[in-house]
């Protein structure tokens, strides 16, 4: 018998049952694994710590696990997560509804400021959808476009066709959906009352009735019976009243139910408190089978340590995005001030001169709230009072500004200013302790790596150094992951086939960076000559490195070329080839002609180019297992050689988040160690490498 992989629609409802328990628990944080595991943690009042996953790829799963079975935290949290952490922090989870009787589940979550709604689609390819109050999507793991149904941020979300749901109807309307059959019992339950093959024959031997009776030949009685059998089972599942089952057949794990099942009794089981916890069980004991067969090893002691330090770490970025949102809040309020001068200074004024007359602060309050009354514009932007600070609150462009009328606006909008610069202290502060708690972490992670790499060098079998030279990457069941983030990640980046480092810009600011501070002698300067392209960089030394003048490879120089191309508006606009030009340092300048501009991240460059017409664009993705392991991206003449395995893609109809959520599905599938490819090519950093606008494989 295979194993169980995916919970069927009884399963569900057992889950909702349960599930609902839990209603009232905060949501501290959510993770994203891969492009298919979310992971969120709860706190409830009485529990304590609350783990709840949900998995829609090729296993389909929703339920609560015990904090020692939760995979490690990711180390950096990819963009649907940050999303996930900003609407659901803090907010309590109000409760889970299956819709109909289907194999979907919604998560409610409702917080002061918004409510947001998780739906879990636990069929077919698989989706998580995020919805806000309106039941627009905020975003999905994966985008649908069908002619019936779209699921897409900014679309409403819509529920796949409603199934038939046998839970919902008397005796008569059950008898009718039987009828309508033209097969047998067992399969009308199946599939025309879509209780699927293992819970049709439960019903089955639960009613006594014959599994492969012929439609025509049944009658009364026996449609009567087996509805009789479906009630019990409904007031089973809405009761609560489970004694979970998980099934064993030649001591591996084959299935969990929510409760002993008569088609099930030839098979050896275990019983647990809760459906919740069977699951639980049931998918850890999947997975340690998967692992032994695999060759799967223990986990290392000091993985603690590390879960320990990225804890640590992700609560000093929260604290570096909250001083951010602050300092730019104080500055906000401050230009609110100037842009607003004259009414603030009438405001001002008017409360100065007030209580130099010996005006209450009640007084002044009624006298504001009569001017609103009648429309004076300063008046109406007057909130309240404070008398105890002697302050008066206003209301700009949607912020509430707190004054000081015994200063003018110069004063109060510098004493913004100066609380926006102490806050951006605490975040420079906080920005170093990162970069500590970063180096203890990568320290940590060093020596479990080293100790994975120690422990597997003398090996599988005992293979020497000049063995282990050839592994077979795609077939390693463990592969030790080896990370050490370089100088020039932020931008985007590749080396040639002849290992010389190549740099583009993502934006303005980074096109503004690459000449000011990384264009030396030696280096050159590629551009498109279509318009928004970005600054490419072919750098001759490391930043370390005496600055030299030196010969490129041609096909250096042509792979950068191409580089500039592929990442530039040619690719955005579908085109296959575009013409780029090359020029030295010295031919650059930040500084126009007379009587032009230059916008931000624009140049000049004088001087006679070296032109690249033609160039054919061109990208290749690719994971690189050693000496590091992570995925590159680039020109395919630079990429495939250096990587264990690529995808080469080109100007296509899928958009960039979702071409980079079907190259990682490709490359899970290539490799045994799935859980290597979530770590170092997650959809993500994946997206990182493809050039902006659509894309696809090329062999699409």
């Amino acid at each position: 018998m295979d194993p169980k992989r995916e919970l069927t629609s009884v399963d569900l409802a057992a889950l909702v049952t349960e599930l609902g328990t839990y209603a009232g628990a905060k949501l501290d944080k959510a993770y994203l694994y891969g492009d298919d595991l979310l992971r969120l943690k709860l706190r409830d009042f009485d529990r304590g710590r609350v783990e709840l996953l949900i998995e829609v790829g090729e296993t389909k799963r929703a339920h609560v696990v015990d904090p020692d079975n939760v995979p490690d935290a990711p180390g950096r949290p990819p963009g649907f997560a940050k999303m996930l952490r900003n609407r659901l922090s803090g907010a309590d989870f109000a409760g889970v509804s299956q819709f109909g009787f289907d194999r979907v589940l919604t998560f409610e979550f409702e917080r002061e400021d918004q409510n947001t709604t998780i739906v879990a689609e636990l069929f077919g390819e698989g989706n998580v959808a995020v919805l806000d109050a309106n039941d627009e999507v905020v975003d999905c793991l994966n985008t649908v476009r069908l002619q019936s149904r779209t699921v897409a941020p900014g679309a409403t979300y819509e529920f796949p066709s409603s199934r038939f749901d046998p839970f919902a109807v008397d005796r008569d309307g059950f008898a009718a959906r039987m009828v309508e059959s033209n097969t047998d019992l067992v399969r009308t339950l199946a599939t025309q009352l879509n209780f699927g093959g293992l819970y049709a024959e439960e019903l089955c031997t639960r009613a006594g009735v014959e599994k492969e009776l012929a439609i025509e030949d049944a009658d009364e009685a026996e449609f009567s019976a087996l509805y009789e059998a479906t009630e019990r089972l409904a007031d089973q599942l809405s009761s609560g009243a489970f004694e979970p089952r998980l099934y064993h057949e030649d001591d591996q794990p084959v299935d969990v139910t929510p409760f002993p099942l008569e088609e099930r009794a030839d098979l050896s089981s275990d019983g647990f408190d809760s459906f919740t916890a069977a699951l639980d069980a049931y998918f850890v004991a999947l997975d340690t089978t998967e692992d032994e067969e695999g060759g799967g090893r223990e986990r290392p002691d000091f993985e603690d340590d590390i879960e320990r330090q990225e804890r640590i770490i992700q609560q000093q970025e929260n604290a570096i995005e909250d001083f951010e949102d602050q300092a730019d809040t104080e500055r906000a309020k401050a230009e609110s001030l100037y842009a607003h001068y004259d009414l603030v200074d009438e405001i001002l004024s008017t409360v100065r001169n007030a209580r130099e007359q010996g005006t209450g602060w009640e007084d002044i309050e009624d006298r504001f709230a009569e001017g609103a009354d009648r429309g004076i514009a300063a008046a109406e932007a007057v909130s309240g009072v404070t008398p105890s600070e002697g302050t008066v609150t206003v209301k700009i462009d949607g912020r509430s500004v707190e004054l000081d009328p015994r200063n003018g606006v110069e004063q109060n909008a510098d004493r913004l200013y100066k609380e926006a610069k102490r806050v951006v202290g605490k975040k420079e502060g906080a920005e170093e302790a990162v970069a500590e708690t970063r180096e203890e972490l990568e320290a940590l992670e060093r020596r479990r790596d080293q100790w994975e790499s120690d422990d597997e060098g003398e090996t599988e079998s005992g293979d020497t150094d000049e063995e282990q030279e050839n592994i077979d990457w795609l077939t390693r069941r463990s592969i030790p992951v080896r990370q050490n983030e370089q100088w020039y990640e932020r931008f985007r980046w590749c080396r040639t086939s002849d290992d010389f480092l190549v740099l583009g810009g993502r934006n303005a600011d980074q096109n503004e960076d690459l000449v000011k501070k990384y264009l030396e002698r030696g280096d050159r300067f590629f551009h498109t000559q279509a318009r928004g392209g970005p600054v490419t960089v072919l750098k001759a030394t490391g930043p370390s490195e005496p600055t030299k003048e030196i010969d490129f490879p041609e096909s250096t120089l042509e792979e950068t070329a191409q580089f500039a191309v592929s990442y530039s508006s040619v690719w955005k606009n579908g085109r296959f080839a575009g013409d780029a030009y090359m020029a030295s340092p010295d031919q650059v300048s930040k500084t126009p002609e007379s009587g032009e501009y230059l916008e931000k991240g624009g140049f000049a460059v004088r001087g006679d180019r070296t032109y690249f017409e033609d160039t054919p664009v061109g990208v290749a993705i690719g994971i690189v297992c050693e000496p590091e392991t992570r995925v590159i991206g680039g020109p395919p003449a630079a990429i495939e050689p250096r990587a264990e395995t690529s995808i080469a893609v080109e100007p296509g109809q899928y958009a960039q988040n979702d071409a980079a959520k079907r190259l990682y599905r490709e490359f899970r599938e290539r490799f045994a160690d799935t859980s290597f490819v979530r770590k170092v090519a997650s959809p993500d950093l994946i997206a990182e490498f493809l050039p902006p606008g659509g894309s696809r494989t090329v062999e699409e």
